[in-house]
């Protein structure tokens, strides 16, 4: 990615000043949809922008979740929102770092922590940021690592840019999808070039929501493939697992929210896999009415 690249912000920022008397809302559809349309040229410009916008404001987040992390002393605020998931301090910081980034985009923003816009107005939206600031809470209280900063950029219910930060490890993922237009996929991972190594049959599986019904399915595949191995674990992590080639599949029969997936499903697709309802099959879509996902296989 070079620095000298078309900034989208300034862009914006220049077509701006002729636009004085149009209201906010218009204007930043308008301005979005002649730069995410115009030319595959202009287009990639912009998509390279936002996403080192995006990978700059996952490692920002992620600095100041490992602030509190690493602090013997902090106290992570634990509190517990409505459907009695835990919430943290880090997962405030990291929210309120990653808008006031994402923000000049002109592009609205849907985030976990963030108040939730009505479907009415959201229905309208044809391009989103949505984030998980702080995905794998659990893990971030029990210390183990396994937590994720997570950044997707969809496009017609599409998720195609996702940006994964790993904070404890300083491992970084992302990825953006081929376009109709010819634009080749873009993959990172932090193990890419290395030499793959032989293994069984793979499934990697949540470490702490694993269900009755992915165990079934997990048996189903041991019947399959008896020399099965089972790998767990957190946040979206799993996701990166099955796009880096280091695990076969992810099933997930369990509930998650359209930010816990979002960016991990970009980075899927451009590593050339799937993330499929576990029932019809199709790939999922996000910006829906209900934010729940259906169940879900990544493979």
């Amino acid at each position: 990615m070079r620095s000298n690249q078309l900034s989208y912000p300034a862009v914006r920022h220049f077509l701006k000043c002729g636009c004085k008397g149009m209201a906010n809302f218009f204007y930043d559809q308008i301005i979005a949809s002649i730069f995410f349309t115009f030319n595959a040229n202009i287009r990639y410009h912009i998509m390279t922008s936002l996403l080192e916008l995006a990978i700059r404001a996952a490692q920002l987040a992620g600095a100041d979740i490992m602030q509190i992390y690493t602090d013997p002393a902090a106290d992570f605020g634990i509190e517990r929102k409505a459907d009695n998931s835990p919430l943290t301090r880090a997962d405030k910081a990291a929210h309120e770092r990653i808008v006031s980034l994402l923000a000049d985009t002109g592009i609205p923003i849907l985030s976990e922590e963030g108040a939730h816009t009505p479907y009415e107005e959201r229905r309208h939206w044809r391009r989103l940021w949505i984030v998980d600031p702080l995905d794998g809470t659990k893990e971030f209280i029990k210390r183990n690592g396994e937590f994720t900063v997570n950044i997707a950029l969809v496009e017609d219910g599409k998720p195609v840019m996702g940006v994964i930060y790993v904070p404890a490890k300083d491992e970084l993922y992302y990825g953006a999808v081929a376009t109709n237009d010819g634009q080749a996929a873009v993959l990172h991972t932090p193990h890419e070039g290395a030499a793959p190594e032989p293994r069984p049959f793979t499934v990697v599986a949540s470490r702490s929501h694993l269900s009755a019904d992915t165990e079934a399915y997990i048996n189903e595949l041991r019947q399959r493939h008896p020399d099965l191995d089972l790998v767990s674990s957190g946040s979206s992590l799993k996701i990166c697992l099955v796009a880096e080639g280091l695990a076969d599949v992810y099933p997930r029969h369990a509930p998650t929210m359209e930010w816990d997936t979002a960016a991990g499903h970009a980075i899927a697709l451009a590593a050339g896999c799937r993330m499929v309802d576990a029932i019809s099959g199709e790939e999922l879509r996000y910006n829906k009415e209900d934010l729940h996902n259906p169940w879900f296989i990544v493979s």
